[in-house]
């Protein structure tokens, strides 16, 4: 099997701790992949960049604010669009963050309605999906992770 080429993606769930809710984002309908469908921020990593800056640019670009990385959900491995191939195959990494101030989030171009959720209401109406999964996982994380584990995370950051 050859080396694989592939695409960096990220993905960023906001988490509101003080109302314990999760921001989701609706795809406008000007984009090219997925319109009218219910995300977090997602973007690709550009060539020069790493997964932890990414977070930060895409973040900006798509809501206006600044993040704290919480933690790192998880890893995933997709086709964006069909048919799959090299050309939209992406290897990404799912974050949680909080941001200071979530009444700031100003929508980019690329979303044109937002709501913040529970996790039991995207789970509710999303639970066949990537979303539900995601905020599912990270709600867990939430509750699970030690403070102390936290504390460290973020001090040292993610990256090496």
């Amino acid at each position: 099997m050859p080396v694989g080429r592939f695409l960096g993606g990220i993905a960023a769930v906001l988490w509101r701790p003080d109302q314990d809710r999760y921001l989701i984002l609706r795809r406008s309908a000007q984009k090219d992949f997925g319109a009218g469908n219910w995300e977090t921020v997602t973007g690709r990593v550009d060539q020069g960049e790493g997964y932890i800056e990414a977070v930060h640019r895409e973040v900006r670009e798509e809501l206006g604010v600044e993040v704290t990385i919480a933690f790192v959900i998880g890893v995933t491995h997709f086709y964006r669009g069909d048919p799959p191939s090299d050309e939209n195959e992406l290897i990404g990494a799912v974050f949680c963050c909080t941001t200071p101030n979530p009444d700031a989030v100003i929508l980019s171009q690329e979303h044109d309605a937002h709501r913040w959720v529970t996790a039991a209401e995207a789970v509710a109406e999303f639970a066949d999906s990537w979303l539900g999964q995601v905020i599912a996982r990270a709600d867990l994380m939430n509750r699970l992770l030690p403070d102390d584990l936290r504390s460290i995370m973020q001090a040292e950051g993610y990256a090496f």
